[in-house]
């Protein structure tokens, strides 16, 4: 049987796949796992129901999710405060702001509407291990024993939730916005209502675009997966500078005033060296993974900063900064993390980070983003292949070790093993574009050959 979690919660169809039986199950497991905590001890020895967040993204199926996660929680004898639609970072926010027991987002993120997912915060608001998944999973098999009467949680609205959120994402502005004219995309998504509350509030000039959310729009064509209409915007208003969201706003890319391409690779780059200096940058060190660009790790050590890389997905680059106290990380796809003021990656708070640091230095986007040169990059998903061969297999090996030779320093490769299907992912990348494309395409036919099934 197939692990229910994959690399960011329980994700599906919705309806087919993600039912709201299965939501239920999954709140009521989670409520048992999540509740073993001190802090809900203590708040049982006060005669007093854990407590839990539970928010959502605008698709029109985390109506019925929703619904059915409250009454799983509830039926377990948890208190739930429904925030409703708020980015998931807010959802994570909340949970340590308030200090409730833990937290569910509902939203499949940069997926399409018709999909939907699920996602637990723990204590703290940070995403849970896999390990305590694996325990949550478990529970949805064993009986529980249900509370009755007056041990059976409520629901209430979270009033206030939004209102906090923004206060703090103004209160970690090092800057105002003010003279910077911003292209938001909100992609008609979580963001939608926030994003352009909190630039505005900050100073910023704001024209907006993705942010009618009708529950079933929600990434279409629009959003950090489509940058195409951000930048026509940004051309057709004349705007410094174009912020691009996910459906649940836990990423953000962007556009300079030209239309170009500002990917999350620049972005760290363009924030790491703001921290250091002004000493917010801990240990001199930046938290990415191994997809990230050749550039970046040349650009930081120019600088004096050191690159971690970890494993991709930014659950393995929180894991590392949580463990050693780095205070910001991320990924090439825009998921960025300041562990000083968030416990997960924040879109919103990555927008306006780089829209202050225009305002701070008074260059243009573009002058920002020349602190790195982007190595061209080729990435190829070999498919129809056994993965659990690529470790051992000698041909393979010695592939990579010749096109490493050849590169030497001006580039690099690497092969990934998906997670989940009969696919190699080759990654190259050199001092010009034709040597990375020729040096994937045949490294790629040598995976091919090697471990076809």
């Amino acid at each position: 049987m197939s692990r229910l979690f994959g690399t960011d919660g329980v994700r599906g169809l919705a309806n087919r796949e993600l039912t709201a039986a299965l939501a239920l199950g999954l709140a009521q497991a989670s409520a048992v796992v999540l509740t073993k905590g001190h802090h809900a001890e203590a708040r049982r020895a006060e005669g007093r129901r854990p407590v839990a967040v539970v928010a959502r993204d605008p698709r029109i199926s985390g109506e019925f999710i929703t619904a059915a996660v409250s009454a799983g929680l509830a039926s377990s004898g948890v208190d739930v405060l429904d925030a409703g639609v708020i980015p998931t970072p807010a959802a994570a926010f909340l949970v340590d702001d308030i200090g409730a027991d833990f937290g569910v987002m509902i939203s499949a993120s940069h997926n399409p509407a018709p999909d939907n997912g699920i996602k637990f915060f723990a204590f703290g608001g940070t995403k849970l291990p896999d390990e305590v998944e694996d325990r949550i999973e478990a529970a949805m098999s064993e009986p529980q024993l249900m509370p009755v009467g007056g041990d059976v949680g409520r629901i209430r609205r979270f009033a206030d939730a939004e209102d906090r959120y923004v206060l703090h994402l103004l209160g970690a502005l090092p800057n105002r916005l003010d003279g910077i004219h911003v292209v938001l995309d909100c992609a008609h998504g979580a963001a939608s209502a926030v994003s352009p509350e909190v630039f505005t509030d900050a100073g910023a000039t704001i024209t907006l675009i993705g942010a009618d959310p009708d529950g079933m729009n929600i990434n279409d064509g629009v959003g950090s997966t489509h940058l195409d209409n951000l930048a026509a915007a940004v051309l057709e208003h004349g705007a410094d500078i174009g912020i691009a969201h996910d459906g649940d706003s836990d990423r953000c890319l962007a556009v300079d005033a030209s239309g170009a391409v500002v990917d999350g690779d620049q972005i760290m780059a363009i924030l790491a060296v703001a921290q250091k200096e002004h000493g917010r940058l801990a240990h001199d060190t930046l938290v990415a993974t191994v997809m990230s660009n050749l550039g970046l790790i040349r650009a930081m050590a120019d600088h004096g900063i050191t690159v971690r890389q970890t494993r991709v997905g930014d659950r393995y680059v929180l894991e590392d900064m949580n463990e050693h106290g780095f205070t910001l990380g991320g990924e090439q796809s825009g998921h960025i993390v300041f562990s000083d003021y968030a416990t997960t990656g924040d879109g919103i708070l990555t927008g306006l980070s780089l829209v202050a640091r225009m305002a701070e230095t008074g260059k243009t986007l573009a002058e920002l983003a020349q602190v790195m040169t982007v190595f061209p990059q080729i990435l190829i998903n070999v498919k129809g292949v056994d993965r659990e061969r690529l470790a051992g297999d000698e041909g393979v090996a010695e592939a990579v070790a010749a096109f490493e030779r050849e590169l030497g320093d001006s580039g690099r490769v690497l092969l990934r093993p998906s997670g989940t299907e009969p696919v190699v992912r080759v990654m190259v990348e050199a001092a010009d574009q034709e040597t990375a494309d020729r040096v994937a395409h045949a490294l790629a036919d040598v995976v091919r050959e090697r471990l076809a099934l």
